[in-house]
């Protein structure tokens, strides 16, 4: 079957600036198959930011490929919608214009554009907050309008990078439901960046595991458990069990290794 996005032998390095490089990817490759939730664990500074990146047409790599249904696309390429770790709507423009924006850049007319967002904001369940600006509602709402601006220009991949990391656990443990709930009525693929290992275990179909910089893939671990899911269950707490056990090995090198080495931001 063909794979919704497929990742190539992706390599990417970075000056260090010592007059010399440090390598953060390493020959990174791996499938998505349509309506897949991935989520992708590794240690700090690995490298996974890079990977989201590159796949999102935002960063150019050194080596490898990005293909998206079977056609190679390259830097630049509108195939992949992100979602940032930090919270990027516009503060002057209301829910409805910051969702608006990318069918604005693209030449929508003013009537599809109202229809669309209509139609996501609906979805996202941001209905009634159409004219609110970014300081009148709250974070957890912030990242709803944001999942529905990458989702009005029509990708069906998405990319999400620490969506949830700045929330408190509530709203978190909120979204991480609203998120899975959205994903299932637009059928969107999913990669997601994460560092909670108990959001991962409850949200995702498949987890990758990065190894140290240069990042490797380590381990993948397909979640056998029928979703909804409990999050104390103790299914989602041997999975959690064990990737928790190869990340503490990981990131004890990362800091052993940061002693001695310049670090890239990634």
């Amino acid at each position: 079957m063909l794979s919704k996005l497929s990742v190539r032998n992706l390599v990417k390095a970075y000056p260090n600036g010592n007059s010399g490089i440090t390598q953060v990817l390493d020959s990174i490759s791996f499938d998505v198959s349509e309506g897949e939730l991935l989520s992708v664990l590794g240690p700090s500074g690995c490298g996974k930011t890079t990977l989201l990146k590159i796949i999102a047409g935002l960063l150019e790599p050194d080596d490898g490929q990005i293909i998206v249904e079977g056609q190679q696309v390259e830097t630049g390429h509108n195939r992949v919608g992100y979602i940032f770790q930090q919270e990027s709507l516009f503060p002057w423009r209301t829910v409805r214009q910051n969702v608006e924006f990318g069918l604005e850049v693209k030449g929508v007319s003013p009537e599809e554009r109202r229809r669309r967002s209509d139609d996501i904001i609906k979805i996202v369940g941001m209905e009634g907050f159409e004219n609110h600006f970014p300081h009148e509602i709250s974070g957890g709402q912030a990242r709803k309008t944001e999942m529905a601006r990458s989702l009005v220009v029509s990708p069906d991949i998405l990319v999400a990078d620490e969506a949830f990391s700045n929330l408190d656990a509530q709203t978190r443990n909120y979204l991480q439901e609203e998120f899975l709930r959205i994903q299932g009525l637009t059928g969107s693929t999913i990669v997601f960046v994460s560092h909670n290992v108990d959001e991962a275990v409850f949200m995702s179909d498949r987890i990758l595991m990065l190894s140290n910089r240069p990042a490797r893939i380590i381990a993948e671990y397909k979640i056998d458990i029928p979703k909804p899911r409990v999050r104390t269950s103790q299914e989602c707490l041997a999975y959690r069990s064990k990737i928790l056990d190869i990340l503490r090995v990981e990131q004890q090198k990362a800091m052993s290794e940061s002693k001695l080495k310049p670090t890239v931001s990634t």
